[in-house]
């Protein structure tokens, strides 16, 4: 009741001007569909906490380009508003990070890595202000750090971080594992070959990272992933409950 409530607030005069400068996406959405986002991000920025690292200072178009990204998954779908996230780091720019990191070849070293964004298990997703604008002002480039990192949250929902999400029933999880394994394993072939590929190498690196890629690509180039990996786009056009190619069409 307390989100229903939530949601029915009136949008924020500042949010549109917001919106149409840092994410051109908005833009494709029906006007009941921005309806729907505008709701979502209103419980979404009521829940979370936002901080600024590095001397970045959160602004209203820092949580506003954020949330309307995150909640962009969240359309069309029973949604607990990633339950387990508490606050979201921004930093101004590409960040470094210590840890483990793993090889192209599988083995896993540690060491520091320049991130544009990461997401934790545990309550956090960390984003690069400068790479989440970039992300958003390209809506066609494939590549997203904020739809790959809240995709990475989704994926935890289901108590591991593996590919695959909270799906419903056990029937869709047999077409799941099936198409995705098939396509995780293929892209794997192809990058080991060299060969150029739609989706991000990336995510090649475990099946939990495709996952990632594959939404990023779903959204901002469905309509080459349809005609090039079209059992792969069906998969995520059911669970995201979403048709990007033919809005973007």
């Amino acid at each position: 009741l307390r989100r229903r409530r939530v949601r029915q607030r009136p949008t924020p005069a500042s949010w549109p001007a917001i919106l149409d400068r840092y994410v051109p996406y908005v833009r494709r959405l029906s006007q009941e569909d921005r309806g729907e986002l505008f709701g979502h991000m209103h419980v979404f920025l009521a829940e979370k906490r936002f901080e600024g690292c590095g001397g970045l200072k959160i602004t209203e178009a820092v949580r506003v380009t954020i949330a309307a990204q995150a909640c962009l998954l969240l359309l069309h779908r029973e949604t607990n508003y990633y339950s387990k996230l508490r606050s979201i780091l921004v930093y101004p720019r590409t960040y470094v990070a210590h840890g483990p990191r793993r090889q192209p070849d599988g083995t896993v070293v540690e060491g520091s890595v320049a991130r544009a964004g990461e997401s934790w298990h545990h309550g956090v997703v960390v984003l690069s202000w400068d790479d989440v604008q970039h992300g958003a002002a390209d809506i066609d480039d494939g590549r997203n750090v904020v739809l790959h990192e809240f995709a990475h949250q989704l994926d935890s929902e289901s108590g591991s971080v593996e590919g695959a999400p909270v799906l419903g029933l056990r029937s869709r999880y047999v077409a799941w594992a099936r198409v995705l394994g098939h396509e995780y394993d293929r892209l794997r072939r192809e990058v080991a070959a060299r060969h150029r590929t739609l989706l991000d190498v990336y995510g090649a690196q475990s099946p939990a990272e495709f996952f990632a890629v594959v939404t990023e690509c779903f959204f901002e180039r469905p309509v080459e992933l349809r005609r090039r990996h079209p059992a792969l786009y069906e998969q995520f056009r059911s669970f995201y409950r979403q048709d990007p190619a033919e809005r973007a069409e």
